[in-house]
């Protein structure tokens, strides 16, 4: 299954959903609905854009909230074993034990909590005892070891 890119089932989803709600609101703003016994032909025109318009934003911000780089967890798991695994091997901290990988414990000590996008901030910076990687890893590195450490903290690093 090499370069083959796994996302999160949950991204999948909300993307669906997005999807879905920009073509039904998009349809329905221009399905025929009651008619007033007067109205002007420019009424019905503004309001089926108006509708299709609020659809559209609506699918917008929904796709805006869910993360633009999912990476490739397979990619992601080749640069956690050569450059996080010293101190993260098995979703573990050698160097602050509590501070693990594990879903509660990014939960807890994360800043911002359990999101992909927050775990790209982490690696790319650092923060305390963490080296930042930003600069010696790439961008689309740093992105798919996000993701793959998100996918083994929701699916357990043991399974």
């Amino acid at each position: 299954r090499e370069g083959v890119q796994r996302q999160h089932p949950v991204h999948t989803m909300i993307k669906t959903a997005a999807i879905s709600l920009a073509l039904v609101g998009a349809a329905s703003a221009f399905a025929p609905g009651p008619m007033p016994l007067r109205s002007s032909v420019t009424q019905m025109s503004m309001s089926a854009q108006q509708n299709a318009a609020k659809a559209a934003f609506a699918g917008a911000a929904i796709l805006a909230a869910t993360p633009a780089f999912a990476g490739d967890a397979d990619a992601g798991e080749k640069v956690f074993n050569a450059n996080c695994a010293a101190c993260h091997a098995g979703g573990q901290n050698s160097v602050v034990p509590d501070h693990t990988l594990e879903k509660a414990a990014i939960e807890k000590f994360l800043t911002g909590g359990f999101k992909e996008a927050l775990v790209v901030t982490q690696v790319t910076n650092g923060k305390n005892a963490m080296p930042a990687f930003g600069g010696r890893l790439s961008d689309d590195d740093i992105a798919n070891v996000a993701t793959y450490v998100i996918s083994k903290s929701e699916e357990g690093w043991d399974a």
